[in-house]
């Protein structure tokens, strides 16, 4: 007993004892089953769970922040090659575009050649159109082909439709064509009457297509004998008589056919097959009698 009290005596000995006693009793208290939280855990889980909320939301705030401006860098980036690359299909698109009707606009023409060589021996050269000049005192336009090429005042020019005008004037390397448009047999430095004739009635239709009717936009053909058959509707050519202008060449359609001066001929209004356009490409008519 004596040694107890002496024992007892050490504080420090008898701190130590107590304190393995506590943790031994709280060991076996948390190792056993229990079915809830002791206070002092729930304080300390609440605690901890309080300070950690506390820090992950401003954390997580922050880190999406900068996890937002990263996806919007990359969503700017990607519009700007979504930008170039609809850019680009524009583009290709238009280049396809065009591409296309040029293949068509040569098809056409290529057709139209073949169908004129099986008929007549002629050559058709292509030419692009330079300018175009719709002066009412002159409407012309030029072509890059020139004398170089073999071209001669008076050659035929057609597009895919039908005529379109005559060489007026020749250098090296361009030409200037005067259209239908400027026909007018009042005026002396006209081109001369085409003599036409009209598709299944060749051997009865004759006239001279003399001027053209700027305000109606129509080709007049006159000296029409008053026997000719010729009705609206036929498919007014070029006759080839007189050796200027080669035979064959679709000139337009007969709209109407009226009695002429006196009553001794007829006249006929002629709608042009060749419309006036902003052409690209134009053909030259180079006949077996004329230089290749």
């Amino acid at each position: 007993m004596l040694k107890l009290f002496k024992l007892f005596g050490n504080k420090r000995l008898f701190i130590l004892l107590i304190t393995l006693v506590l943790f031994i009793v709280v060991m076996g208290f948390s190792l056993g089953t229990r079915k809830s939280l002791s206070w002092p855990e729930n304080f300390v889980r609440d605690t901890t769970g309080f300070v950690q909320n506390l820090f992950y939301k401003p954390a997580g705030f922050v880190a999406g922040l900068f996890e937002d401006i990263g996806n919007l860098k990359d969503l700017a980036e990607e519009n700007e090659r979504l930008k170039i690359i609809a850019a680009q299909y524009t583009r290709e698109k238009a280049e396809y575009n065009q591409i296309k009707a040029d293949n068509e606009h040569y098809k056409r023409l290529w057709n139209l050649t073949q169908a004129q060589r099986t008929k007549y021996n002629y050559e058709y050269h292509y030419a692009q159109v330079i300018s175009l000049t719709t002066e009412p005192s002159n409407n012309s336009l030029v072509i890059d082909l020139g004398a170089r090429d073999g071209v001669k005042p008076n050659m035929a020019v057609i597009s895919e439709k039908g005529m379109v005008g005559i060489i007026s004037q020749v250098s090296n390397f361009t030409s200037t064509v005067k259209l239908l448009t400027m026909m007018d047999s009042s005026d002396p430095n006209s081109q001369p009457p085409i003599a036409a004739t009209a598709i299944g009635k060749i051997d009865q239709t004759f006239g001279m297509i003399e001027r053209y009717n700027q305000q109606t936009g129509r080709l007049i053909m006159t000296r029409i004998d008053e026997k000719d058959p010729i009705a609206e509707g036929d498919t007014v050519i070029s006759s080839g008589l007189g050796g200027l202008y080669p035979r064959g060449l679709t000139i337009g359609t007969v709209e109407s056919v009226d009695d002429g001066e006196f009553g001794l001929t007829k006249t006929a209004v002629i709608k042009p097959a060749a419309e006036y356009e902003d052409w690209k490409q134009l053909l030259v008519v180079f006949t077996p009698e004329g230089p290749q």
